[in-house]
């Protein structure tokens, strides 16, 4: 009798040891299958323009959508400089290296979410044009990363095309095209484009659906 008490004893200790380990295990496996799928790259089939399309966008002449780049299409931040827009230990998509007053400096660029799909449908519609308050050497390197040889990303302004007032660098959208008519301006902040209120998207820092925002940006094409 006492061996058998014993025995169903042991048994019980085992089952609870064995259930707590797997447990265990079975929450290593959810945890890293969480990050997995949190950081996979989400793949979209970007389907050609209808000739109905085509055809109304030949028919109009076609707009230029100036695009900010950092905490508009990218977030980044350089070695020892943690941004709050940023999740602490998210792998950046990319790392740039550049020299800066002689200085090496590495960059760890984050893209928006969707913004590789973004750029290449509405560079269907629109010429997109790259207008950061960023150094050339700097902003240069993410545009061509972002670009990556699709040539959509071709014409480009930096720093030096912005007017520094009170400290702060105003974009001047004279210097894309005379015609401002035919200009939008996708900016996060609004000391960039204070002097064309009328002709920018606002954007608030927040994550954004693109394939939404691409069929607003459709819409707005075809007025």
């Amino acid at each position: 009798m006492l061996k058998t008490r014993q025995c169903l004893l042991g048994i019980r200790t085992f089952l609870g040891v064995t259930s707590r380990i797997w447990g265990f295990i079975m929450y290593i496996l959810r945890k890293h299958l969480r990050t997995i799928i949190q950081y996979q790259t989400v793949r979209y089939d970007t389907l050609p323009l209808s000739p109905i399309s085509r055809n109304r966008l030949n028919a109009v002449k076609r707009k230029i959508l100036v695009l900010d780049l950092d905490e508009t299409l990218i977030h980044s931040h350089h070695d020892g400089v943690l941004r709050p827009t940023v999740r602490p230990g998210t792998p950046p998509d990319f790392i740039l290296k550049v020299v800066i007053d002689k200085h090496p400096v590495r960059f760890f660029v984050h893209k928006r979410p969707h913004v590789d799909f973004f750029l290449e449908v509405v560079s269907q519609w629109y010429e997109l044009v790259v207008f950061t308050a960023s150094m050339e050497i700097y902003g240069s390197a993410v545009a061509d990363k972002l670009d990556n040889n699709r040539n959509i990303l071709k014409r480009r302004y930096y720093r030096q095309h912005c007017t520094l007032d009170l400290g702060s660098y105003i974009k001047d959208l004279s210097v894309v095209h005379d015609d401002l008519s035919s200009i939008v301006i996708l900016d996060n902040s609004p000391g960039a484009y204070r002097s064309h209120p009328g002709l920018v998207i606002g954007w608030d820092g927040c994550s954004v659906a693109y394939r939404r925002f691409s069929s607003f940006m459709h819409l707005q094409q075809m007025k």
